[in-house]
């Protein structure tokens, strides 16, 4: 990994940097802001600086293209991987692909076509798709199947750009009430009906132990279609150790099972301002080397 900058003073060197973390954990924007001030391009230098090599951004498709190139070029030269984006996000006001409505395929097809265009820019390979809420006058496994053929149509548009659009069952008791799909076996089995290398899994493992729990044993199930992971501890959704996953042996799971991707760090910090940000420092040393 390259050095962030020499300009500026909290950066670490070459080989202070070397072997920090055993994974790719990916900051997002604001995680960092007191300390790298409120720029984006130098919250990814300072992450750079700390050992971070991936960066990851929900907002990247909201953000103009001067800007994603800009992102881009900076996480180019720090050498770090660029994560999920959003391509596809929740309409709370629709059930949206699960209903079998033409006009909602279509519009997802065009999310995913604009979405590659993101994805082209700023380097991405993946892309986080919400199917949106349940319609509650519908059975399930109607649904499961109007959801399955909108997600062929859409993987079929990424698998000509190579990309991969990755599912994320969110959970209903502290978020997102409300959902369609809220358990991995569900997203596992829409893989399988779609049967497309660009159609895959988001493993989060905040929202799957609320939800599920057991998430080895869920994660090793659903293994061969998962392609990403998210971060966040519970209670309160904040960094590893502020709650009851044991994210040390987890992260270890992970990394003996050969995944060497990104690990998205969608949490907030459990303290604000400085001390909260080093905080969030300190909890990835202790978890994040297990090797």
């Amino acid at each position: 990994m390259l050095a962030a900058s020499s300009m500026l003073p909290y950066s670490l060197t070459m080989a202070q940097q070397s072997n920090k973390f055993d994974m790719s954990f990916a900051p997002h924007e604001g995680m960092f802001k007191n300390l790298a001030g409120d720029d984006i391009v130098d919250q990814i230098n300072f992450a750079a600086g700390q050992g971070f090599t991936s960066w990851e951004d929900n907002d990247m498709k909201k953000r103009s293209a001067s800007d994603q190139e800009r992102v881009a070029k900076a996480l180019q030269n720090n050498n770090m991987d660029m994560g999920v984006f959003v391509a596809s996000a929740i309409d709370w006001n629709n059930v949206s692909m699960s209903v079998g409505d033409p006009a909602y395929v279509e519009n997802f097809v065009k999310e995913m076509e604009e979405s590659v265009e993101v994805a082209k820019r700023v380097d991405a390979q993946w892309m986080t798709v919400v199917p949106g809420v349940a319609d509650l006058k519908l059975h399930k496994d109607y649904q499961m199947a109007n959801l399955a053929e909108c997600l062929k149509r859409g993987s079929a548009v990424l698998e000509k750009a190579g990309l991969i659009m990755v599912l994320e069952p969110l959970n209903t008791y502290e978020n997102h009430p409300g959902l369609l799909l809220t358990e991995i076996p569900q997203a596992y089995y829409l893989c399988k009906a779609v049967n497309s290398p660009s159609c895959k899994i988001l493993f989060d493992i905040y929202h799957q132990q609320i939800t599920e729990g057991r998430i080895i044993g869920n994660m090793n199930m659903a293994w061969d279609e998962i392609a990403y992971f998210q971060i966040g501890d519970t209670p309160g959704r904040n960094e590893p150790t502020t709650g009851e996953i044991n994210y040390k042996n987890i992260f270890k799971h992970i990394h003996e099972k050969g995944y060497r991707g990104v690990m998205g760090m969608e949490h907030g910090n459990s303290m604000s301002g400085v001390k909260g940000e080093h905080a969030v420092i300190d909890a990835y040393l202790d978890v994040g080397n297990f090797l």
